[in-house]
C-alpha cells in the first residue's frame, strides 16, 4: 500500500507528466501536488477540475444513470488533462489529476498506470 506522497511520486515518474495532484472534489482543494510549472498551477488546476468532476456526477444524476465515472479526459492541443476518481477505501470524495505533454506521453499507458496507482493508494 502507498500514501498520497509516494502515489503522487508516481504518478509523476509516467512518461510525459506535467504535474499530478491528490484533490478532495467536496472542497475543491488539492491535498498534494507535485510537478506543475508557470503555466500549470496545480492549485488552480484542482479547483478547476473539480467543477469538472461535480459538473459530470451531476450529468449522471440528471439522466438517471447509475454507472461509475472511472476517468475523465480533457484533450488540449499539447496537452492531456487526466482525472481518476478513486474509489478504494479511505477515497471517496477524492481525485487523482495528472497532467501530460501530448508529444511526450502515452494515453494508454499513463490511464493505466493511474489505474494502477489508485489501486495501491491508502488514506
Amino acid at each position: 500500500m502507498a500514501n498520497p506522497e509516494t502515489s503522487l511520486k508516481e504518478a509523476a515518474s509516467i512518461e510525459g507528466a506535467i504535474g499530478a495532484a491528490l484533490v478532495d472534489y467536496t472542497s475543491g482543494m488539492a491535498l498534494g501536488t507535485i510537478g506543475g510549472n508557470d503555466e500549470l498551477d496545480l492549485n488552480v488546476a484542482a479547483a478547476g477540475n473539480t467543477d469538472v468532476v461535480r459538473a459530470k456526477v451531476r450529468a449522471m444524476e440528471m439522466l438517471g444513470l447509475s454507472d461509475e465515472i472511472e476517468d475523465i479526459l480533457i484533450t488540449l492541443g499539447g496537452q492531456y488533462h487526466l482525472i481518476r476518481l478513486l474509489k478504494g477505501r479511505g477515497t471517496n470524495g477524492l481525485f487523482l489529476y495528472l497532467a501530460l505533454d501530448k508529444n511526450r506521453s502515452n494515453l494508454a499507458m499513463a490511464r493505466h498506470r493511474l489505474k494502477k496507482i489508485e489501486e495501491e493508494l491508502e488514506i
